[in-house]
Parts: C-alpha cells; structure tokens; sequence
C-alpha cells in the first residue's frame, strides 16, 4: 500500500526533462555533502586508503566528484522509469554488443561482470543495443535492498528497459529453466561487494587493500559455460555514458580456479584509477580483515566455519 502511494511520486518526478533533473541533483548535492554529510567518514577512509599517494587537495576533488555524481546517479536511474529508448540511446552508447551476438549465433550464453562504477544500472538496457537477437533474455542479478519500497522501486525502474532482475538466491534456477527453454541471455553480475566471513573463499589486492571476494558468480559462470565480459563504463560528460563490454574469456572451464575474479578485479581496479570519483566510496568495502579471518575462521573441505578453539 505504502509503494502504491509513493510510486506516482517517483513516476512524476522522472517525467521531468533531464536538465531539471540535473538542477535537482545539484540542490540535493548541496544537502547530502554540505548539510548532511553523508557518510563523509567513510568515503574519506576509502579515498586515503586506496590512493596514498595523492594529495589532500587531489583527494578532496575526487570526494567533490563523487557527491555530484552520486546525486546524478539517482535522478538518472530514476528517469529509466519513463524515458523513451530513442532518448535513452542518446545518454548511453554500447560498444562491442555485436561480440555477443556473434556468441548467440553460436548457441553460447553470456555473462557480464561489473562493479559499482558510472551508472550500472544503464547495464539493463543493454537489449537495445542486438540487432539480431532481440528475444534474448537481458538482466541483472541483485542483492534484494532492506527497504521494501526501495526495492520495488529499482526492480520495477531495473525492467522498466525490457531487462529481468532475479535475486542472487535465485539465479542458478533461472538459468537452468532458460537453458532448457534454449535461450540466449547475458546476465550482470555486480561482483564488488564485501561478502562476510562465512562467505569468504578467496582475498585479492584491490586498490590498496587485501580484499575479500564473492567467487559464486564466477562458479555459475562456468557451469553455465558463459562468455564472460567486463562492463567498462565511460562518462565524458554529464548524462552521456560508455558502455564497452570486453571479452576476459568465451572457454571458463579452462580458467584456473577464481582466475576469472582475479582478471576483474584487475580491470576494475584500473577503470576506478582512470576516473576514481565515479565508484561507489560509500560502501564501507574493506570491513573485514584478512587477520580477524585467520583468527576466527577456518576453511574445511571447502566450507568457511567458525574456529572451536576461539571465542568470537
């Protein structure tokens, strides 16, 4: 009932031109960063630790960039609701979509992994840009959010571009009814987030830090013999992205174990040095640490368990 309610709200709001959206977006720059502060601590903790090399002053302007493009972020995935696709296509340009075509023709499946860079969730728009394979089944595979009404928000805005949004609790069962069916797809895996200890069976460097990864993706991929490509997104000017999709391997049952993780979070590392104000710095990424893990846990015929001779 409640979604019912503030639905119309966030549907009237995206009817509005994008330049007014943009002039939103800065009034509530001016509150979120200047007022609030939100999550200032954190985004700062990131920024120093992830880039000592930088001065004060350079890190300051990537935290000035990055509040101006989170507030952009929202007034733009909110117009997905009802921007036309002949609009849509004139903010965001697929690259090499033809590649995966080529796979279809094939009768290979698709996967796409990304990180909390640029705008991801343009990535479900992404059936706009076949030619040939219209039918295919585009979607993302998502962390349902704690707010019920959030997350009915980005589900109906993540379809609203003919894209499908299945929970990641979710996804294998969809996949194999689609393989059965005999349909393409090219699935985005979202692969940054911090996974808890339980869940961590594999640490890598990333931006300075020795950090915990999700390898389940990766696991699916390979079952599902995929074509695995990362998403590089671009953003030369306000409201125009770049989606580039480059191949890391069309074979991932020959890919050593978590080598697939391991060359994205090598590419994303470079993306996020290239323009660093357009990552996600408020997720409190780097939590956990490698020492309280060796402590606390213990791996054991492939599963993470808690240590009997530690109390927590």
């Amino acid at each position: 009932m409640a979604y019912k309610i503030v639905y119309p709200i966030f549907y009237v709001l995206s009817l509005l031109p994008f330049r007014v959206l943009y002039g939103i977006s800065d009034f509530f720059y001016l509150i979120m960063y200047h007022i609030v502060g939100y999550r200032k601590k954190v985004v700062r903790k990131n920024l120093s630790s992830s880039f000592p090399e930088k001065t004060p002053q350079e890190l300051k302007e990537i935290e000035h960039g990055f509040y101006h493009w989170l507030c952009d972020y929202f007034v733009e995935t909110l117009k997905l609701l009802t921007v036309s696709d002949e609009t849509l296509l004139k903010h965001i340009e697929f690259r090499n979509a033809e590649q995966i075509e080529e796979y279809y023709d094939k009768g290979q499946t698709c996967a796409a992994i990304l990180g909390h860079y640029c705008n991801w969730e343009l990535l479900s728009a992404t059936g706009l840009a076949f030619k040939r394979h219209k039918e295919a089944v585009c979607g993302l595979i998502y962390h349902p959010l704690r707010s019920k009404i959030f997350d009915m928000l980005f589900k109906d805005i993540r379809q609203s571009k003919g894209g499908v949004c299945i929970p990641k609790q979710e996804i294998l069962r969809y996949l194999v009814r689609y393989k059965r069916e005999k349909r393409m797809w090219l699935f985005g895996y979202i692969s940054d987030q911090s996974p808890k200890y339980l869940n961590i069976h594999c640490w890598l460097p990333f931006l300075n830090h020795d950090t915990p990864v999700f390898t389940g993706g990766e696991k699916i991929m390979k079952k599902m013999n995929d074509a695995v490509f990362y998403v590089d997104m671009q953003r030369p000017e306000r409201g125009k992205y770049i989606c580039t999709f480059r191949l890391i391997t069309d074979k991932p049952a020959e890919m050593q174990e978590n080598e697939i993780t391991k060359i994205f979070f090598e590419m994303l590392e470079n993306t996020i040095k290239r323009d660093p104000k357009l990552y996600l710095w408020t997720h409190d990424r780097w939590k956990r640490n490698h020492e309280h893990f060796d402590k606390y846990y213990v791996m054991e015929n492939g599963h993470v368990i808690k240590r009997k001779d530690v109390e927590l």
